[in-house]
């Protein structure tokens, strides 16, 4: 496996992105890994990895690079800690216009390297980054064959940008993995979303993890659910084979 971190030059910046392929065997198809609230971490390069490993040129980007912040460090547990309240202020910072702005300048880079294949792609996002994954196929539909949403939040809102509507746009097949206990994500949410995409006609799947709550992918976090994690792992590798090879 070749890693490496590069900076990526886009209209507001420098965007920090985190590469990993396998060393021999590319071109790859190209996938975007967008990050959750908490910021880039060894947890996320470490599942970058693994995207890796089996296949992909994988890019994961700070999307925090505009606030000059590059990793935000441990968590405490108290949702009124001077660090939770500095991640939801990262997190608001943040808008899907910005995102696909950058998606476009990650696009740029992967399309001058040699070890990234031309062509479809593939992204996933998990948490605060679910929206920005719909939202890329969406408005790069003859780009993005495929996308996933894991325990996404904002999937329902009165924006023309909402996944749920803005969904429709999208050609590539969306995934969307949803935790039964998810207060960022009601349960009472999952039906509306699933119900939405039919109506539109997407080619899309809505999952309800059982019995597991939101961040259950995420090997360091409390909610961490080894069986959950394995079958989103398996289904995002069947989605991503299915749609890129």
């Amino acid at each position: 496996m070749i890693d490496r971190q590069i900076e990526i030059a886009t209209k507001d910046g420098h965007l920090t992105t985190f590469i990993s392929h396998p060393e021999r065997g590319g071109p790859f198809p190209v996938i975007l890994f967008y990050m959750d609230a908490p910021g880039i971490r060894e947890e996320l390069r470490d599942m970058a990895r693994r995207f890796a490993s089996v296949g992909y040129y994988l890019m994961l980007p700070n999307l925090y690079y505009r606030s000059g912040v590059m990793e935000i460090g441990p968590l405490p547990r108290d949702p009124q800690s001077p660090e939770r309240k500095r991640m939801v202020e990262l997190m608001e910072s943040l808008s899907i216009d910005k995102i696909m702005s950058d998606t476009v300048a990650l696009l740029a880079f992967a399309g001058k390297q040699p070890e990234a294949k031309h062509g479809a792609i593939g992204c996933v996002g998990y948490c605060m980054s679910g929206q920005y994954a719909i939202n890329a196929a969406a408005r790069y539909p003859d780009r993005v064959a495929a996308a996933a949403s894991i325990y996404g939040v904002r999937l329902l809102t009165d924006q023309p940008d909402s996944p749920h509507t803005i969904a429709r746009k999208a050609k590539g097949e969306l995934y969307f993995a949803c935790a039964e206990v998810d207060r960022w994500m009601p349960l009472d949410q999952v039906e509306p979303l699933r119900q939405a995409l039919r109506a539109s006609d997407v080619n899309a799947e809505v999952e309800l993890f059982p019995g597991v709550e939101h961040g259950f992918a995420f090997p360091a976090r409390p909610a961490y659910n080894k069986e959950a994690a394995e079958r989103h792992w398996e289904r995002l590798f069947a989605l991503f084979r299915r749609r890129l090879g």
